[in-house]
């Protein structure tokens, strides 16, 4: 099994920064009573617990991969609100039992979204709600720097996920309208995070994309391809304070199609 390289510590230090494409996703949901929501990469719940919230939920579970974060999800459980560890490329219920399928962050980790998201509709009650946000940074340099790092140290380093997976704005479109959505809305969205410097680029993508690398290089590697990868970023991006990090990402919101009424109904 792989080892968990996740730090709910690490991922947090920019938490106010990371959850703004977390609650402008959240804002694209239309209001419905006591929904069911499933929250597909809650990470360590604290944003999952605060949307049950929000949209009033009757009951909603948190699904992740890492032990870390859902022992840390722990937590936030209450009444009408649990966490499961599993893996959410595979997540298929047999049942239409959820009126909204949520996840933020964490469907760029997963390969062919053209299947996934077919999985996640056979999920929804007609009407239900999916809400989808994925980061399409891969041609920022910070991105670039580190697989051109990761490929002088390593003979088959993990490919960038956001890179690999990750499709045009306009293929989402047109995979939910395909899968006949009544409505969607997608659209590409830059956000501006001020960083106190460059450096802490470095310490963002710790929490993120760069934990793909810890498992390969092993401790001692990791530390020196750190120093190595904040020295190369330094030199091209400048040691700035404070830094303005422009970050792309793509927000997905469809409307399940209502069922039709039977006859005499």
């Amino acid at each position: 099994m792989p080892v968990d390289q996740w730090d709910p510590g690490q991922y947090n230090r920019f938490a106010d920064e990371r959850e703004r494409p977390f609650w402008d996703l959240a804002g694209l949901l239309e209001p419905v009573p006591s929904p069911a929501l499933v929250d597909l990469g809650c990470g360590d719940g604290r944003l999952t617990a605060a949307l049950h919230q929000q949209v009033g939920a009757a009951r909603t579970i948190g699904i992740d991969s890492s032990r870390a974060m859902i022992d840390a999800a722990g937590s936030f459980t209450s009444p009408g609100v649990g966490f499961e560890l599993g893996d959410i490329g595979a997540w298929a219920p047999s049942q239409q039992a959820w009126d909204i399928v949520f996840s933020n962050a964490a469907m760029h980790w997963l390969p062919d979204h053209w299947a996934v998201l077919g999985r996640w509709l056979g999920a929804l009650r007609p009407g239900g709600q999916l809400a989808v946000e994925v980061p399409a940074n891969a041609d920022h340099p910070a991105h670039r720097l580190a697989a051109e790092l990761a490929g002088e140290l390593l003979p088959d380093p993990p490919p960038d996920p956001v890179a690999l997976n990750v499709l045009a704005p306009e293929a989402y479109a047109a995979r939910l309208d395909e899968l006949g959505y009544a409505d969607q809305l997608v659209r590409l969205q830059v956000y501006v995070h001020h960083l106190g410097s460059t450096r802490e680029v470095v310490e963002w993508l710790k929490g993120s994309t760069l934990t793909r690398f810890k498992e390969p290089l092993g401790p001692e590697r990791w530390e020196a391809f750190i120093d190595a990868y904040e020295e190369r970023l330094l030199k091209e991006l400048g040691d700035q304070a404070p830094y303005a990090y422009t970050f792309k990402r793509i927000l997905i919101w469809g409307r399940r199609r209502p069922r039709r009424p039977r006859p005499g109904e």
